[in-house]
């Protein structure tokens, strides 16, 4: 997992299911944090999707990456992320709680990374409550890339991204201002979906 600093333990095997989730999360980080370029995008039009949730949602992003272009993907991504039209998205967990940026979502997740000894990367611009940051963290602590207790990932999610990540996604998911991320929005909210109702059931 790029980007994201910690402390280096040795870490412990992975089951196939937290492998995939792992890269649920990395994706979704890669693909929130900057637009993909042509080996992502070739990459991703060779995913196989199957008649699950999740399925249904890698097979649209497959279809959306064969019909899109790295310039194309790369003025969605700034038209929704950087640029000001009607439908830009503030994909921060301080806006969806809040309505304001640098709020008290924000000092939460930095009082968290400090206790499990993240940093954020120095090249890193945007604020820990970023949703691309805080896949790539979830993406971490799945894999064991960040060493942590058993545990975490799941306490992690509940506290710092069930309440409001999977509005962000569904927003993202329906956006009137672009085609491929509409796709990465589906994949988001689905996976959201399916990480909340296995927590739900593991209670």
């Amino acid at each position: 997992m790029a980007d994201i600093i910690s402390q280096e333990l040795p870490r412990g095997s992975i089951d196939e299911v937290d492998s995939a989730r792992a890269r649920e999360y990395a994706l979704l980080g890669t693909l929130r944090s900057h637009s993909p370029e042509a080996q992502l995008l070739t990459s991703l039009a060779g995913l196989r999707g199957d008649s699950s949730p999740i399925g249904l949602a890698h097979a649209a992003l497959a279809e959306a990456a064969k019909r899109t272009t790295e310039e194309s993907v790369a003025g969605e991504h700034f038209a929704l992320f950087a640029g000001l039209r009607d439908g830009a998205l503030l994909p921060y967990a301080s806006h969806y709680l809040t309505d304001t940026l640098y709020g008290r979502p924000l000092a939460g997740i930095r009082a968290t990374l400090q206790n499990l000894r993240i940093e954020k990367a120095p090249e890193r611009i945007e604020p820990e409550d970023h949703a691309g940051f805080l896949c790539e963290v979830m993406a971490g602590l799945v894999s064991g890339d960040i060493s942590a207790p058993n545990g975490t990932d799941r306490a992690f999610f509940q506290e710092h991204l069930a309440s409001w990540i999977g509005r962000f996604f569904s927003d993202l998911e329906t956006t009137k201002i672009a085609h491929f991320y509409r796709t990465v929005g589906m994949l988001g909210r689905t996976f959201i979906d399916v990480e909340t109702h296995a927590f739900a059931l593991s209670d």
